[in-house]
Parts: C-alpha cells; sequence; structure tokens
C-alpha cells in the first residue's frame, strides 16, 4: 500500500485524509458544506470522494481507522452527525450506512463546559456526546475499549481532570505511535499542543477553541522507508501558540517542528503569523519572529498547503494574501511551493493528493481517462530530481 495524504476541496475549513502505507486510514477534521450533499450544486462532494478511499471490514462498515478533531470550529466538523456512525458500534445500521470510527483522537477541549468564548455546533456537541461515551467505557471497564469504542484524548486537560483517564490519554510533547491500536511503525505523531495553561493565562483565554487546536508533526513511513514525509498540522493555532512553542522548544528540540508538508493554520489567517492586525494596518503589520521561526522549519522542498478558498488580496482575513507571501518567503522564495487547494486544478475543485513512497513525495494528478504522477521531488535525490527534468527538484 502506498502512504498519502489527501487535502479535499471545503474552501474555508479543514478536511484531510492521511492513508499509511499498512493501508490504516486517519481522517483529520472534517467541512461537508451543506451544498456538497446537493446533487443539484456544484460544491464539491467530498464525501463521495472519501467514501470511495475507505475500506470496508468483514460486517460490511466503511470504517476510518482514526478521527482527528483538532479543535470544534463549525468548519472542522460539519457533516459529521450526517455522514458518521455514533455511538455503540453494535448499532450501526446498514440502511444508513454512516462510516464507522473504530478510534477518536480528540483534544480535552470538547469536554468543558460551554460559554460565550466557547460555543459547539450541533455537530460538535455530537463529537463530545461520543467521546464522553468512549471515556466512560475507560473509566468503567479500566481497558483499552474495542474498535468503535475507542478513543485517545491529545493532552491533559486542566485541573487534574483528565489524571484518572492517563491510559488513554496522550501529554503534550510525547509521541503516538500507535493507531487504532495498531503499532505497526507506519507512522509516529508528535503531540505539539494544546499547550498546558501558563501562569499569565486566565481560564477564559484557556477555553478558546482556537488555542486549543491539536498541532502533531507527524513523521510517516514510505516504501517501507520511516520518515519519509514529516507533515505538521495544526487547525486553527494562532499566533500565541506558535510563539509560545518555539519560545518552550528552544534550540534542543526546535526539530520537532520541521516539515516537507505544512498544514497552513487557520486557513493561512494572518493571525497565525501577527499579533497586528492586517485589516487595520495592512503592509505596517508585523510579523511575530518567533511564530514565524516556529512555522519556518522547513526539510528541503518543503511546500505548503493552504485549505481555503481562492487567496485575494482584496479580500478578508483568512485566507490572506500577505500571509501567503510569508509562507512562500518561508520555503525560499518558491511560488510553486505554496498550494492552495482551491486552485490546483484549473476550472475545477478536487482533492490535491501526494503519495509518499521510498523516493520522496508525488503530487498525484487525476484525469477524467487515467491517473498519472509528476513527481514533486520532495526528499528526492538530485539525480532523482534531474531525471524529471529540473534541477532544483520542482516543475
Amino acid at each position: 500500500m502506498t502512504a498519502s495524504i489527501v487535502f479535499f476541496p471545503v474552501g474555508n475549513g479543514d478536511m484531510t485524509l492521511v492513508t499509511l502505507d499498512n493501508d490504516q486510514k486517519i481522517l483529520i477534521d472534517l467541512h461537508v458544506r451543506k451544498a456538497a450533499d446537493n446533487d443539484d450544486d456544484d460544491t464539491p462532494d467530498v464525501m463521495s470522494d472519501l467514501r470511495e478511499r475507505l475500506n470496508r471490514d468483514s460486517a460490511g462498515r466503511l470504517y476510518v481507522d482514526g478521527f482527528l478533531l483538532s479543535h470544534p470550529d463549525k468548519d472542522h466538523i460539519s457533516g459529521l452527525e450526517s455522514h458518521f456512525h455514533l455511538g455503540p458500534p453494535e448499532d450501526w445500521a446498514k440502511d444508513d450506512d454512516k462510516i464507522l470510527i473504530r478510534e477518536m483522537w480528540s483534544s480535552p477541549v470538547v469536554f468543558r463546559r460551554s460559554s460565550k468564548s466557547h460555543t459547539l455546533c450541533p455537530d460538535a456537541k455530537a463529537w463530545a456526546k461520543e467521546a464522553r461515551r468512549r471515556v466512560a467505557l475507560f473509566r468503567e471497564n479500566g481497558t483499552i475499549a474495542g474498535e468503535g469504542d475507542r478513543i485517545q484524548i491529545m493532552g491533559e486537560d486542566e485541573d487534574g481532570k483528565t489524571d484518572d483517564i492517563l491510559g488513554i490519554v496522550v501529554k503534550t510533547n510525547e509521541t503516538i505511535t500507535k493507531l487504532n491500536e495498531i503499532g505497526s511503525s507506519a507512522f509516529e505523531g508528535r503531540l505539539l499542543a494544546p499547550l498546558p495553561q501558563g501562569e499569565d493565562e486566565d481560564t477564559e483565554e484557556l477555553l478558546a477553541k482556537n488555542r486549543s487546536s491539536v498541532i502533531i508533526r507527524f513523521s510517516i513511513r514510505g516504501g517501507g522507508i520511516l520518515d519519509k514525509c514529516r507533515f505538521l498540522s495544526g487547525g486553527d493555532a494562532e499566533v500565541a501558540i506558535w510563539e509560545r512553542l518555539w519560545e518552550d522548544l528552544g534550540d534542543h528540540n526546535a526539530h520537532w517542528l520541521d516539515y516537507d508538508i505544512l498544514q497552513a493554520p487557520h486557513h493561512c489567517s494572518w493571525h497565525s503569523l501577527s499579533y497586528d492586525s492586517w485589516s487595520q494596518m495592512g503592509e505596517d503589520a508585523e510579523v511575530c519572529e518567533a511564530a514565524r521561526n516556529a512555522l519556518g522549519q522547513i526539510r528541503k522542498g518543503a511546500i505548503v498547503v493552504a485549505s481555503s478558498k481562492t487567496i485575494d488580496a482584496d479580500d478578508s482575513d483568512p485566507p490572506c494574501d500577505r500571509a501567503k507571501r510569508e509562507y512562500i518567503s518561508i520555503v525560499d522564495g518558491k511560488r510553486d511551493r505554496f498550494i492552495c487547494v482551491a486552485d490546483v486544478w484549473e476550472g475545477e475543485e478536487r482533492a490535491l493528493e501526494y503519495e509518499i513512497t521510498a523516493n520522496g513525495i508525488t503530487k498525484t494528478v487525476k484525469s477524467a481517462a487515467k491517473a498519472a504522477a509528476a513527481s514533486m521531488g520532495i526528499g528526492a535525490t538530485a539525480s532523482q530530481a534531474r531525471a524529471h527534468g529540473r534541477a532544483d527538484g520542482y516543475r
């Protein structure tokens, strides 16, 4: 099986499928716009695309091995109740044919009470209810549950609220090596956030959803070779998080942030790079150097992917043209190494897919007639890049 990362065209939202070379699949966030479920609308039908990429188990159920919710904003969880089975796996109904989530990966923020700054849409409430059900099973039995009942909590909750369930908690800075209780060396995930509460942060600030985004730097095996792709995923984490990450990691662990592919946080928002308001200050707005350093730890040939609508300099943030320019600067000024999912295919919106092989990362180009692969050269040797007709490893 060939490992891959697929970015679905969902406008300003996130929906990413990571397939490991052992054929396990991790869905990161979900954004199914209502129009996407309408056969008479030309909004991309991302759920049909996703379903075609999934496997069925012996009971005939489509499934994902893991579903990571970076944080419970609407543009990261829309479509959950309509398309995914929630509740005990034995209650799955063939007529509904919804997708089974074998293992949930969730920030503890979904367990907290709502407030003015921490509201949940119906799909997010459904996620929180299902997460609580799975945590309750662990508390009741004291053991990891079966497929469809499993959960891993990404980060410790405040005030020791997760101290009695540490068997299903991944602490910040620890590594994740199992997916659905299978450890196969197909990947390693370094959990970088949510960050523990600092002394200068009050509870209300901590509850802000964007500050609670799960940040994971994945190291993915390709063609049987470890660490062929490093993928940094950070939900809607804003500037304060990236600044603090850089300050906390320092010189010794800065390599935990390096990547071959970065999914630009918060749909290429300026607020992941700066405390200044772009709408008020324009070009006078200043980049936070520590946040830029955290987001600038590129490996050779790295790319940045913006899961957003088309970036227009005259539109509001996000996405932000100034942030786009900063990311282009980060990737050595190479404009073709910044990719907006909405603009990949001329005249239509389709998923952006990268395959991960022993030779590096390949951008997969699909046409109506056939699928063809055009090497992007990330992680490839100089001779391999020249073999594909490029001096710098890019077309």
